[in-house]
Parts: C-alpha cells; structure tokens; sequence
C-alpha cells in the first residue's frame, strides 16, 4: 500500500518504534547517520522490509531508497545472487575453532579482484580494519603521529580519528595530539605536514577520492612522498571499494597504497570487511616473521562463512555483471535529471548535486548560498512525501529507469516549494518542525 500524499506524510507506528528505539538503544539506531534526527521531526521511517532499490515502512509506505545500508547495499536488498551464495553456506556451519575453507577462497577471490593488494584479512567493520591499518603502520615506523585527510568525513569510531571530531568526550587529549590533518589534494600542504613533523608519521591516511576527483597526479604525488618520508600510505576504499571499480580507486587511478580497506559495498549489507595491502607489511600481523608479533587483526565473527560468501557473490556480480559501470549510468540519468528539475524551477544554484556518478550526494544552499539544514529539512520532507528516501542519491544498481524517472519528478516538486521559501527567504514555513542536524556536533 502507498500512502503518500504531496502535502504530508503520516507515520503514526514509525513515531512509536522511534520511541521504543530511543527508550532502548542509545540514539534510537546503531549507527548515528541512521538517527532520527538526520530526517525531518516526526518523518523518520522504520523500515520493515525492502527488496531491490524499494524499501517499506511499518506504516505501509514504499519508498526508493537510496543510499542504502549507508551504501553497502549497492546491488539491492535480498539480491538473488547473494543470498544465493549465503544459504548454501547456512546448513553448513557459520564460524569454527579452526579456519574454513571459506577464508582461503574469499582471500583468493578477493586478491583476484585487487591484484594490487597482496594478503588479506577480513573482519566485520571498517573501523576494525582502518585502526588495524594505522596500528600496522606505527609498528612497521616505529613512529606514533597518524596523518588522515581533514576533508573526508569519516574514518573509524576509534580514539585516534573521533577525537578530531566535535564528538570527542571520552577521548584523551593525548590522543589527540598525535593526529594531525593535511587538506585533499593540496601535496604542497602536506609536504609541508610531513617536514615539520619530520620522522614522527607513520602514515598517510585518506579516501583516495570521493566527493571530487583527485587532481592530476595527486594521488601519484602521495604515492612518492610517502616513499621519500618513510610512511605508510593507507587508502580507505570503504566508499570507493567496488563503486570506482571492481579493485577500487587504486585500480581505476592505477596508484598503489601500501594497504588499504574495503567494506560496505563488498558484503551488500551482510557485514564484511578487508584490510589488504603489502605482504612485508601484513605479515606481521602472522607468524611467518622474525620480528615483533603485531595485533592486527582477530575477531570472532571476521571470518563468518556466510558473510564471506556473500563478499565472493558481490565480487562475482560485480566483474561478470558490469555492475560498477551500471551503476554510472544510472548515477549519470539520476544527476542530470535533479540538475535539470532544479534549473527549470529556479534553484539550480541551490540544490547542487556533486561527486562521482555512483556516489552523487546533494546540498541545499539558503538565499545566500551557504549550507543550510534548515533548507534541507524542506527538501527531504517533500522527497518522502512523493516516496523517495535519499539522504543521498547514491544509486544501487536495482535501480530502473522508471524509478529515476519518478525520483526527477519528485525532486522537481520539491524544488518548486523550494523556490517559495527562497523568495520569502525562510523556509520555516515548509520546514513544520527543528531542523535536520549535523551527526557530529558537540551537544545533542
């Protein structure tokens, strides 16, 4: 049943298990992104069930989603292939005393996808395998300084990367001071980075591309100036991981970290992640060295058979599927419809779509071209009134046509309303309620 109304959305059994998620859990979600308060007051679903690039609320609601699982959903919920892959596994055991024989063929599987990556290991998240990064890193230095990308939002949940953050009660402050910032695509600037603090990096740490493209020759530029430094160079590929390329950003640019992480995109929602890299250098994390013994990686649920089936299902999808450059396309209809909706109501310069085609994400612009929440409040209730739940406009590749279609659509009737508050100069009276919010800020 579709229930929406271009005038409002009710969701009286959503406002109630919001409720009883807040009474239980922590922020009423598992993930802060995934908060009510990133969604308009009173319009935050709770999701029942979805299936391919739709979703339903437990009010009865279907919506186009997109941006799904925080991206890790990138070739639809329940695909066929996946799930496949993941009951045959079910009757057979999901995790033992000893290694599977699963483990050995998802690394290979994995190795044959990122031949620039030499071993592997899987856990269940991506803080896991960044921290386990920069933890390898300062070993194989012997320096304790991290340097992570300030323009990139997120990296782990753990004290050297929160505490840069508006949220870092509870973290140290000398913790702190052992991480420092250098901008994206800026090498003068870390070059600079790397001389004042001479001999104290131990690694360079950044997505190699997200929201813009790296300059030319930048990504090269780190390659070299980590060598002529003595540090690491790390790539997040959490985003870029099969979204860029079946190997990522380092096979689609043709630069090679030293290590680098994988996850979302790689399990399609199943929980899976990778840290990969150099063999010299993942080795000491194993036991085939003659050096100090580094923790890497060890977790009871990394190498769930069922989890890694699903990585192996993806990745397979993914080369014999053309799934990457599908997604491109759909991205490529979805950006120039928004654009073209936006322009012919007046507030192309207000609602800006940017990044890459399979990881387009948007901003609403007040009457004065600043980011606005407020604005962005009014947008996202019109968009879930015509039934689209984007808190981006990254695309799965479930996606169809006629999906776009209504999603341009939509947008074009949001961008009407915009137009009016941007004429009164306010959006309040089309925001009906506080404002979305930031996820990292400093009170709540």
């Amino acid at each position: 049943m579709d229930t929406h109304d271009t005038a409002e959305l009710l969701l009286p059994r959503s406002r109630t298990a919001n409720e009883r998620l807040h009474a239980l859990i922590p922020g009423g979600a598992h993930t802060y992104a995934k908060g009510d308060d990133q969604y308009p007051e009173n319009l935050a679903p709770v999701i029942s069930h979805g299936r391919g690039a739709h979703v339903w609320d437990i009010d009865g609601n279907r919506y186009i989603e997109y941006g799904s699982g925080l991206r890790s959903v990138s070739l639809g919920h329940a695909h066929p292939r996946v799930i496949e892959a993941v009951r045959r596994e079910l009757d057979r055991g999901s995790n033992f005393v000893r290694p599977s024989i699963v483990e050995v063929e998802a690394a290979e599987r994995f190795l044959a996808t990122v031949p620039t990556a030499e071993m592997v290991k899987f856990a269940k998240n991506g803080s896991d395998a960044t921290t386990a990064a920069v933890r390898l890193a300062r070993a194989a230095t012997g320096r304790q300084r991290v340097a992570l990308c300030a323009d990139h939002p997120f990296f782990s949940v753990d004290d050297w990367f929160i505490g840069t953050t508006a949220m870092s009660a509870g973290i140290p402050a000398a913790t702190n001071e052992l991480t420092v910032a250098f901008p994206y695509g800026d090498l003068a600037a870390t070059e600079e980075l790397l001389t004042r603090y001479q001999d104290e990096v131990a690694c360079l740490i950044l997505e190699p591309a997200t929201h813009t493209e790296p300059p030319p020759g930048y990504l090269a530029g780190l390659r070299a100036l980590a060598d002529r430094h003595g540090c690491v160079l790390i790539f997040d590929e959490m985003i870029t991981g099969l979204r860029w390329s079946e190997a990522g950003a380092q096979g689609l640019y043709g630069v090679v970290p030293d290590l680098s992480t994988f996850g979302k995109a790689l399990g399609n929602g199943f929980a899976v992640s990778a840290l990969a890299g150099r063999r010299d250098l993942m080795e000491r994390g194993g036991l085939r060295h003659s050096g100090d013994r580094v923790f890497l990686l060890s977790t009871t649920h990394g190498a769930e058979t069922h989890s890694l089936a699903a990585a192996m299902a993806v990745q397979t999808t993914y080369v014999e599927e053309g799934v990457t450059a599908r997604l491109h396309t759909l991205g490529e209809r979805l950006a120039a419809g928004v654009r073209d909706a936006a322009a012919s109501m007046g507030v192309g310069d207000h609602i800006v779509v940017r990044g890459r085609a399979s990881n387009l994400v948007f901003a609403t612009l007040d009457e004065n071209r600043q980011p606005s929440q407020r604005y962005r409040t009014l947008f996202l209730r019109r968009l879930l009134a015509g039934g689209v739940l984007a808190p981006s406009f990254v695309v799965s590749s479930a996606l169809d046509d006629a999906d776009i279609d209504h999603t341009v659509n939509v947008v074009a009737q949001a961008c009407a309303v915009y137009r009016k508050a941007l004429d009164a100069a306010d959006p309040t009276p089309w925001q009906a309620g506080r404002p979305v919010k930031p996820v990292f800020r400093r009170l709540a």
